[in-house]
């Protein structure tokens, strides 16, 4: 059986498979509530309660900058060409990031970063506030911004395992994602809110606000260098080719991504909802139809990590992510074969649900698997890998879409995971087996 290895700041635990004992304040109604007890620790309440300003904050920048590329070029062809111009630095810096955070302190790394973005954004707000009206400069400041997250991200992860004991990492994963998830639900409704009031300058005005506070929560966190004395002092290319070399060798990190790859590639349909909308769903009204479908994944999210009690103390992580990914495969074709908007939404909501327990416990793996020196790197590739699979997904969904129509496409991308995923955890069993 693959077990995870204790480190020297985690608390370690009974590999048995089972659910540990459940508290006295866990019992009733409360073990089916979101799982709380990673908050106890002031260190990682700092850590996740600047994350609730930062979830919306980022999300303002995120529909203020197609928005104003739109309103200047007047063509949907320059905001997908804004979205690649992200993707690139967000990739580069994302694995060269992950490396750099298992070379240095990442309290340090996560200032530095945190505090880049801040300036980022109050250049967004120059440039908005004075009219300047170039995109190119919206692009560079884009890229500029995607490059800062590339960096900030796998510190940020990375050092959750350091803040909390591993047989807590899956609750602090799902109080992490519930919070991001929010985000993209509430960020966007603030944002189409806030324009007609304040206009869109300002939007990137209060990013650059709450970025203000994550940067006082990271000042407040202990110091996290590298816990090992043999950790590279380097970080260049080579050790990125480490981290690749590190993740062929080991089993049970390599089919995590696998898995998180099948799901997101073959299975996120984001790209057919416009036609879906305005097609199958137009009797319900296309404008409701989209926001529907758009917002019905995140929400479902949201509410599997309110009840992350139900599932927070399963210790079989492996075969949880095999079941999470096979549900999401289960849902997303419930929706391809919906004629009923509302059943459709029910169907998303679903895959949602079985997205967040996927996301706590890949989540998980990846903190627990891998070494402290190691874990900067492997956050750095899941951070690749959540980035590019639904862009691979929508060229895959938008082609089969338009070849065999909307929602064939769904329904064979739904069990073309759920029979991918049956087949990986067939032929590797090292997955399923995992158990911390």
């Amino acid at each position: 059986m693959d077990t995870s290895k204790h480190d020297t700041d985690s608390d370690s635990a009974a590999d048995d498979g089972t659910p540990g004992p459940v508290p006295a304040d866990r019992r009733g109604w409360r073990r089916w509530a979101m799982d709380t007890r990673p908050l106890r620790r002031p260190a990682f309440r700092r850590l996740w309660s600047s994350t609730i300003v930062t979830a919306v904050g980022s999300q303002l920048t995120a529909v203020a900058v197609p928005k104003q590329i739109y309103d200047i070029t007047g063509s949907s062809a320059w905001v997908g060409y804004a979205s690649i111009a992200g993707l690139l630095p967000l990739v580069v810096f994302a694995l060269w990031g992950g490396a750099i955070a298992d070379s240095v302190d990442r309290r340090k790394l996560l200032l530095v970063t945190n505090t880049g973005m801040a300036v980022t954004s109050v250049l967004f707000w120059i440039q908005a506030a004075t009219g300047l009206g170039s995109v190119l400069v919206l692009m560079v400041l884009l890229a500029l911004q995607q490059a800062f997250f590339g960096l900030n991200s796998p510190a940020r992860q990375a050092s959750i395992a350091r803040l909390v004991p591993k047989d807590e990492l899956p609750a602090a994963n799902a109080l992490g994602s519930t919070v991001m998830q929010t985000g993209l639900v509430a960020g966007p409704l603030l944002a189409g809110a806030l324009i007609p009031v304040i206009g869109l300058a300002e939007l990137y005005l209060l990013d650059a606000v709450a970025l203000c506070v994550t940067v006082w929560a990271v000042v407040r966190l202990p110091a996290l260098p590298p816990l090992s004395a043999t950790a590279s002092r380097r970080a260049g290319w080579r050790e990125v080719a480490a981290g690749f070399r590190y993740i062929a060798g080991h089993k049970v990190l390599l089919l995590s991504f696998l898995a998180d790859i099948i799901a997101m590639v073959f299975g996120m349909p984001r790209a057919l909802f416009p036609q879906l909308a305005a097609q199958t769903y137009a009797p319900y009204g296309e404008g409701l139809a989209l926001g529907l479908l758009f917002a019905a994944i995140p929400i479902g999210a949201v509410l599997g990590g309110l009840s992350s009690g139900t599932f927070s103390r399963i210790r079989r992580h492996g075969l949880m992510v095999i079941a999470a990914v096979v549900a999401w495969g289960a849902a997303i074709t419930g929706f391809g074969l919906s004629t009923s908007l509302w059943v459709a939404v029910v169907f998303l909501a679903a895959a949602g649900v079985a997205d967040m327990v996927s996301m706590v416990f890949r989540g998980a793996i990846l903190l627990s698997a891998a070494t402290d020196e190691m874990r900067g790197r492997m956050q750095g590739v899941f951070t690749v890998v959540v980035a590019g699979g639904p862009r691979l997904a929508d060229v895959l969904h938008g082609t089969a879409g338009s070849v065999f129509g909307a929602r064939a496409a769904v329904v064979g991308g739904g069990l073309l995971v759920i029979a991918a995923t049956l087949v990986l955890a067939t032929a590797t069993p090292a997955l399923r087996r995992y158990t911390i």
